[in-house]
């Protein structure tokens, strides 16, 4: 039970014998939660409701409030489509005012300047929420001193609508050219928060990690490509998501276009604004761009580049970076059981693979390489290799070209039920094995141990490295060394898998010819 604001005020020792805490920031005081010895803020605003006017424009400053306001309960995720891959839970609760965040800390204002986690949802760019119970931070704050913050932020046609020369009389033209990126502008108003307010809650807004997976990941990358946010982060980790092109600014008015037109907005802007969330979520999914596949638009402005050419030419160059992703990227699409004819089948419809000669050199690279695999694990490597980890080791390869602070990769192997899945890591990295349906067991949580420590040692110092780890050393050409984690040990192999990866690297080439 709350016990209201006598125990704790702002700055002010923490008192386990409460239950509540009292935080300052340049908005109001807000209450949060104290649980063995670590203070929760929910639902904290950190910029003003995207809602009537403001729908599809930049995130506006908070509105300061008097008195101290509850941060108590999770805020609603941003309108999202309620179809989920399977085992994604749904959102407690949807609501156009969506920009919040949320923060886990040992102490508040005390000097300790520790550094900050900011971890951003995956999801892609249309699902998801930093609500969701496997992103809870208190473990990693309790284990490394650490403030932990998660963060929600406008999704789908909310974030991502390119609106320029179609809101003419409704929007200016900066507005409606940033429009396909308000989602990432509401992360880099985050991270304007955070360089605000981290004392506040005990941490170092001189010492900001950014971190994410699948399409959180990908925001990542996109940060580290836009002028905005150069100098709010010091450090960037990017799990399952490269991210290393944003959309065509053509591409993107073409589906904003075809939004407008399904919602009789085509003559009359003013729809764009009337129209109700569900309206405007039923005529996206209509659109060439599809439920899931409004994203961020090279626009020139938000985003000048492509986040690979970005960071090839020295973009973010002094910022590190650990990159990597599982070696089961696609177990979510995997059948059941594959034969030969099968598998040369599912490769045929694959973009990317492209005629017979093709796929028979991708069987036999594959067959080669992992001589005791069944079909179906070779079409999950096959399928990893070319949609994930072929772009992550790109980028990679961009960061240390481009940069000369360090960039660290690695290879998660742990198999739960025979995959080393999308997403797996999550659980592992941020110590919460007992919240991410991922039951505790000693070779399980001697790896969560490894890996969370591994990132909190990257948040602290740029450098993963711990005494709990075997050598893990940067990233560099041609070695690629790569840290391979795994269920009985961690260990750092210098380009692992180099037939395949020259595989795709031909395959890639041809195609661009």
């Amino acid at each position: 039970m709350m016990r209201g604001i006598a125990g704790t005020t702002p700055g002010g020792p923490v008192d386990e014998h409460d239950s509540t805490a009292i935080a300052s920031t340049t908005a109001g005081a807000v209450r949060g939660s104290i649980d063995r010895g670590v203070l929760t803020f929910t639902g904290v605003p950190y910029a003003a409701p995207p809602v009537g006017a403001l729908r599809f424009r930049p995130p506006q400053p908070v509105e300061p409030w008097d008195g101290v306001r509850d941060a108590l309960e999770l805020a609603p995720s941003c309108p999202q489509p309620t179809e989920r891959p399977p085992g994604w839970p749904q959102e407690h609760s949807i609501d156009e005012d969506c920009l919040y965040l949320n923060v886990w800390t040992p102490a508040l204002a005390d000097g300790g300047a520790r550094p900050v986690m900011v971890w951003i949802h995956g999801g892609g760019y249309a699902i998801g929420s930093g609500s969701w119970p496997l992103y809870d931070g208190a473990n990693l704050a309790r284990r490394g001193d650490v403030v932990s913050i998660s963060v929600n932020h406008r999704l789908g046609p909310f974030g991502y609508l390119h609106l320029g020369g179609l809101a003419d009389g409704h929007m200016d033209d900066d507005e409606a050219a940033s429009s396909g990126n308000n989602g990432m502008l509401d992360l880099v108003a985050t991270l304007e928060w955070v360089r605000d307010n981290a004392a506040a809650f005990g941490g170092d807004p001189g010492n900001v990690t950014i971190m994410g997976e699948s399409g959180g990941g990908a925001k990542v990358t996109t940060l580290l490509a836009m002028p905005a946010a150069r100098g709010l982060f010091h450090r960037a980790a990017i799990q399952s998501g490269p991210g290393l092109r944003a959309t065509s600014p053509e591409r993107a008015t073409s589906a904003a276009r075809e939004l407008a037109a399904a919602l009789g907005a085509t003559d009359d802007p003013s729809r764009l604004w009337s129209a109700s969330a569900e309206e405007i979520l039923t005529a996206a999914s209509g659109t060439s761009a599809g439920r899931m596949g409004f994203s961020p638009v090279l626009d020139g402005r938000a985003i000048p580049a492509h986040p690979g050419d970005a960071l090839a030419r020295g973009e973010a160059a002094d910022v590190p970076v650990i990159v990597g992703c599982n070696r089961d990227e696609a177990a979510g699409s995997l059948p059941s059981e594959l034969d030969d004819a099968a598998l040369r089948s599912r490769l045929a419809r694959t973009p990317g693979i492209d005629g017979d000669e093709v796929i028979e050199e991708v069987v036999g690279s594959y067959r080669a390489a992992h001589p005791d695999a069944t079909d179906v694990d070779l079409l999950s490597f096959a399928l990893t290799d070319q949609r994930m980890r072929a772009g992550s080791i790109q980028l990679a390869e961009a960061k240390s070209k481009g940069s000369s602070t360090p960039v660290w990769q690695y290879f998660f192997t742990y198999e739960m039920g025979g995959r080393a899945g999308h997403g797996y890591e999550i659980a592992f990295m941020l110590d919460n094995l007992d919240i991410g349906g991922t039951p505790a067991s000693a070779p399980r949580q001697r790896l969560a141990d490894a890996m969370s420590e591994a990132w909190i040692a990257f948040a602290r110092s740029g450098d993963p490295n711990h005494a709990g780890l075997a050598d893990w050393p940067p990233f560099t050409v041609p070695e690629r060394s790569t840290m391979i984690l795994g269920r009985d040990a961690c260990e750092a192999v210098d380009d692992p898998s180099r037939p395949t990866r020259e595989l795709w690297e031909r395959i890639a080439a041809a195609r661009r010819r």
